[in-house]
């Protein structure tokens, strides 16, 4: 059973949810501190995570950077009542997955989960190379010139579309489409973030692998 992690302050938001997602189909266990949440999520990984920003002891944003710290990939869903744009580019830029704000549908919440689960394990099959880069979807690995790399989740889903539509230019609305499935009113400024972290980190030597195509969007190329 798929097995979601459910954390925020107030019990009765917890309760619902958790009573809610049961009925969904789920399997939830839940948390109240961000230090409850990283300790339950690095014990046992749950397969979601649906997180506040406002906890009593850390900020959400530092829950997701503390995971990350260890090395605990899950997929997180922020779910609260901070809804500035701001709030959602730094919760997504951690690479969170997706980023609602309350007060929330239950039943698009419902589907939100459920998309995310299915990116999340959808695309682990298969093995994609282009130049020095190797990236095994299922295993969730990536090398370069057989050094293993590290990347955000939401990085590696970035560099997956990339690579499995390479010399296909793709624009930053299907990236955003495809990577994150978030509306942000027609900002784009997320997809050329994370552009420039992969370029950082796997794609910082000659010949280029990743190329702009001003105006029209982003295309992997082999060298």
């Amino acid at each position: 059973m798929t097995r979601l992690l459910v954390v925020d302050d107030e019990a009765t938001v917890r309760e619902l949810l958790s009573a809610t997602l049961r009925f969904a189909g789920f399997e939830v266990t839940s948390a109240a501190t961000a230090t409850e949440a990283v300790a339950a999520a690095v014990a046992e990984p749950p397969d979601l995570v649906l997180l506040d920003v406002m906890l009593p002891d850390l900020d959400g944003f530092e829950v997701v950077r503390r995971l990350r710290d260890q090395r605990a990939e899950v997929p997180v869903l922020f779910l609260t009542a901070r809804d500035r744009q701001a709030d959602k580019i730094t919760g997504l830029s951690l690479g969170a997955d997706d980023y609602v704000t309350k007060p929330f549908d239950l039943e698009e919440l419902i589907a939100r989960i459920r998309a995310i689960l299915r990116r999340t394990s959808g695309h682990r099959n298969d093995v994609l190379t282009v130049g020095p880069l190797t990236l095994d979807a299922e295993g969730h690995q990536l090398t370069k010139a057989g050094q293993a790399l590290r990347l955000s989740p939401t990085e590696f889903r970035l560099l997956h579309y990339l690579m499995e539509n390479a010399g296909r230019v793709v624009s930053k609305g299907q990236i955003l489409d495809r990577v994150w499935r978030y509306d942000f009113n027609g900002d784009t400024s997320i997809v050329d973030t994370y552009i420039s972290y992969l370029r950082r980190k796997v794609d910082d030597a000659d010949p280029k692998l990743i190329h702009t195509v001003h105006g029209v969007g982003y295309v992997m190329r082999k060298p």
